[in-house]
């Protein structure tokens, strides 16, 4: 059996490349169900076809990626949006990342590195350009050090679960923490689930998040 196609939107404003990046991921088996230029235009189709993946840059016709990432989750919250953006500047990643993007990645990258990045982010994991989850780590820690208000205490994870989380928010697989950590492929799988569920968090996606926004790596 095989499994089912990705189904991708790609949203840039310059149509040579939106055209070139859309035949790149056809021709790798992706199902490209919709183009957009804006974000207005982005929501509207993400509304119409829910791409699995949406294709980001962050210079649009009527704004920015990160408004129009928001947009678009807000009509297709299942939807993981990667950004591929010619900017690596340290405010265009975090505006990025805090308005839901799953990952990033400057354009410099290679065709393969693209198709590979957009088969992970399908699969729930956090994809980054070398350096730039660094940066975004490095300013959630930053964050975490500004007292909150009071609330609920965090559930308490094990050390082997914090272990695995820590390994999660650098974008690596099971199998990728398995053989970091010496453990099956089913183990890590196990922690994994078990943090989700002490976190009430919904995949793996949302598990990195808050490892980012707790300071771990």
């Amino acid at each position: 059996m095989t499994d089912p196609v990705v189904t991708v939107m790609v949203v840039d404003d310059h149509p040579m490349w939106r055209d070139g990046v859309s035949r790149d991921l056809t021709e790798a088996g992706f199902d490209v169900v919709a183009t957009a230029d804006g974000a207005r235009s982005a929501a509207d189709r993400a509304a119409a076809t829910r791409p699995q993946v949406v294709l980001m840059d962050m210079q649009l016709t009527d704004g920015n990626g990160a408004e129009a990432t928001t947009a678009v989750l807000q009509v297709a919250p299942d939807a993981h949006v990667l950004v591929l953006s010619a900017s690596s500047e340290r405010d265009d990643v975090l505006e990025a990342v805090k308005a839901g993007a799953s990952g990033y990645l400057v354009k410099s990258a290679s065709a393969d590195e693209l198709i590979t990045a957009v088969r992970s982010t399908a699969d729930g994991q956090a994809v980054f350009t070398p350096g730039l989850a660094g940066l975004v780590l490095g300013e959630y820690r930053r964050m975490s050090t500004v007292p909150a208000d009071d609330g609920p205490p965090l559930p308490t994870l094990t050390d082997r679960e914090t272990e695995v989380l820590r390994l999660v928010a650098k974008g690596l697989t099971a199998r990728q923490i398995g053989t970091r950590l010496g453990l099956s492929h089913r183990t890590v799988e196990n922690h994994v689930q078990s943090t989700l569920r002490k976190l009430q968090l919904a995949n793996r996606v949302e598990l990195a998040r808050y490892a980012i926004e707790q300071g771990l790596d």
